[in-house]
This record gives C-alpha cells, structure tokens and sequence, in this order.
C-alpha cells in the first residue's frame, strides 16, 4: 500500500482552522457571529494601489517575471529598507515572494540542515514550528510569559543556544500577543547573538507600521548592523496596506542566503504574481499617510477592548505595543463549569464555549503553543467590538 511521508505523522488541524471552520458552519447556519478570529486588517487596499494593479492589467503586465521578483520592486524594497530600517541592501540581496509565509519557509530551506535546532519564543504564530518541521528543523520553544511583556530575555536566550542551533526567529510586533521590543530590548538580544557566530537570525517584521504612541519600530540587522550578513529580514504589504489578497512578501540579506533561495523558488514557486508586484511597488513608493492613520485606529480599538476586560471575570492582559491583536491570560476561568455543566478545561474549551454559546468567535491559546490564553483580533468595526465586548462579559460571568 502506497504511505504518506513520515514528516505528516503528528500534523492535523491547527485550533485556529477548527474554530474557522465551525464559525463558518454557523454562521452559514444563519448565526450572528462576531468574528475576532481573523488576523487580517477589515480596512481595504488603498484605492492608489488598486489602481496600479488595474494599470498593470490594462498595460498587459501579465507575463512570468524574473523568479526573484521584477527589477522594479526589488529596488522600490531596496529604498524602503533604507527610508524605514537604515538598512542597505542592493536589488540582487532582496527577494520577492508570494507572501511572506512563503518566503519565511523557504528561507528556513536554505538555513537548515536536517535536526537543526530553532530557537522560538513562544507565544508564536501557529504556522512557525509546521514550517520548522517541513523543513527539516527542530523547534526549540523559549517559553516568554505575560510578566515578561511576552518577550524574550537575554539570558534566556543565552541559555537556549546550543552548538546545534541554526537560526533563532524573532517576531516584532508579534502574532499573536502584539508585542515589541524597543531598541534596548532588542539590544540586549543581539548582543547574545554577537557571541554565536554560527546562528542565523530570522526577523519576521510583517507589523513593523502597526505600532502604537510613542513606540519607535527597530529590527536586529538595524541595531547591530554587524548581524547583517547572518540576518534574513521579512516584510510584506499584507498587513501594512491591507493587501492580504495580493499575497506579497519580501525580504533582504546576505547574497549567498538570497541566492540559495532563488535557487529554491526556481524549482518550487516560479514567480511571485506580475500584477500584484505592480501593485507593490505603488503600495511602497505612493503616498504613507494611511499607515498612520489606520495605525491610530487600532489603537483606539485596542484601548477599548482592554478597557472593557478589566470588568471581565477571569481575564488579565498585557497592553501590546503593536500588531491587532490581545493575548488575555484567562487562567482564572479554566476549571468552571457552562451553563449547561460542561467543564473547561483549556483555552480551546473556551473557545469553542464562546462560539457555541454566545456567537463570539476567538482563537485559543493553544494554536500559539501557550495555555491558558485566548487570541482576540481587533481588526474589526467598533461597532463589532462593542457587541463582541457584550458577549464576552456575559459568557464570563456565566460560568460556574
């Protein structure tokens, strides 16, 4: 009988696709469903940027592309790394890719050799150890609580590194606790990874403009530029633009590392869409003001929800400096009982108790490799937070 490949054994459904899939049976069912599951911006693309994607159709720019990316938007990247990060990187150093994810995972391809360990912080965004494993690694979790800010500490990552350490991944601001780290934070990271020449660093930026008050946006390879040529540095218009659809991600580093990855895309990918890079280079070079702008509103919809939880039973959270995101610790409802007797046990009883019960869609804790939490997107209409809100208080103080 034919077998699948061994690396499947352990995969299934993440806890976010199960509780995507059952929020939409009901609300095909006809529910009213809020949705804060989804880790995607609700504001659309920019009518500029659109417009550029309608321009490149109308100029026929529908033909394969060179497999890194066109000229084009290699160079418009080229310039933002420099305008945003102060980092230099000549267009032969950047490669596009269809998403960040993407790019992400072929980037730990050209990284890792087969048990190559990966140091990752955890909380974490769920797809990071499947791509770990797919590529050959060994994730090696750093747990990073809520009394440390959900950021990883110097020591701890000291304590981490092992001669078989090949990359360590850092995300900032983070999915799925929006946290981030200022310049001395991260200082005090890449002062470890000075004393580790054989590690590479992968930094996942993807919520770079998605920050809040005065905090000022860093990256390793800007802090200590003598990381730059083992730092692989990710970024995307998804998030920032609201361009999730487009699926653009790119990234900058070492030529050998860069390289490699064509290679790799040659044989896997081919090209990432022409019409969405012409969209790219727009979202890039046109005009930044919305960045602010819908940056502020996250934070106003971030201060409300965290307002209202604090009369949430059950529930502490930490205030993120970035992303859309909270991460509410609700050790103190795990062990209640529903209404209906049923016991929770874990943050995904309560996640599905949530949906069942009151139409309120969050994803646990679980799917981060962390307990007990809950992920709650507030990239949604206030009008939406103030319902979801609602629901969440009285599903609290419902339990027994």
């Amino acid at each position: 009988m034919a077998q699948l490949s061994s690396l499947m054994d352990g995969f299934a459904p993440s806890a976010i696709s199960e509780i995507f899939s059952l929020a939409n049976r009901l609300k095909g069912e006809g529910r009213d469903i809020v949705d804060l599951s989804v880790g995607e911006p609700d504001f659309l693309t920019p009518d500029n940027i659109k417009q550029a994607g309608i321009d490149a159709i109308n100029n026929n720019i529908t033909k394969y592309t060179d497999v890194s990316g066109t000229a084009a938007l290699r160079a418009a990247v080229a310039r933002k790394f420099k305008r945003d990060n102060d980092l230099d990187f000549t267009p032969d150093q950047i490669v596009i890719d269809a998403g960040v994810k993407p790019l992400l995972f072929h980037g730990l391809q050209a990284m890792l050799e087969p048990g190559s360990e990966v140091v990752l912080p955890t909380p974490c965004w769920a797809s990071y150890g499947g791509m770990i494993k797919l590529a050959g690694g060994i994730a090696v979790p750093v747990r990073c609580p809520q009394s440390k800010g959900f950021k990883l500490q110097a020591d701890d990552l000291e304590a981490a590194i092992t001669p078989q350490t090949s990359v360590v991944m850092l995300n900032s601001p983070s999915n799925p606790t929006g946290a981030a780290y200022n310049r001395d934070e991260m200082r005090a990271l890449t002062d470890v990874l000075l004393r580790h020449p054989h590690v590479w660093v992968l930094a996942d930026d993807i919520y770079e403009h998605i920050t809040y008050g005065s905090f000022s946006f860093v990256t390793p390879a800007q802090v200590e530029p003598r990381l730059a040529d083992r730092t692989l540095t990710l970024n995307g218009v998804s998030k920032a633009y609201s361009m999730t659809g487009w699926r653009i991600g790119y990234g900058g580093g070492p030529q050998k590392l860069m390289s490699a990855i064509v290679n790799i895309l040659s044989q896997n990918n081919g090209n990432p869409p022409s019409i969405s890079q012409a969209a790219a280079i727009e979202a890039l070079d046109g005009p930044q003001e919305v960045l602010a702008k819908r940056a502020k509103e996250f934070q106003l919809r971030r201060d409300y929800v965290l307002g209202r939880m604090k009369d949430m039973r059950g529930l502490t959270c930490h205030a993120p400096e970035g992303a859309f995101y909270l991460f509410p610790d609700c050790a103190g409802l795990i062990g209640l009982n529903t209404p209906d007797g049923a016991k929770i046990n874990s943050s995904t009883d309560l996640a599905r108790y949530f949906l069942e019960a009151y139409d309120l869609a969050v994803v646990p804790g679980a799917a981060f490799d962390f307990d007990p939490n809950i992920r709650i997107s507030y990239a949604t209409s206030m009008g939406n937070l103030v319902k979801a809100c609602d629901r969440l208080t009285a599903a609290c103080a419902a339990l027994r």
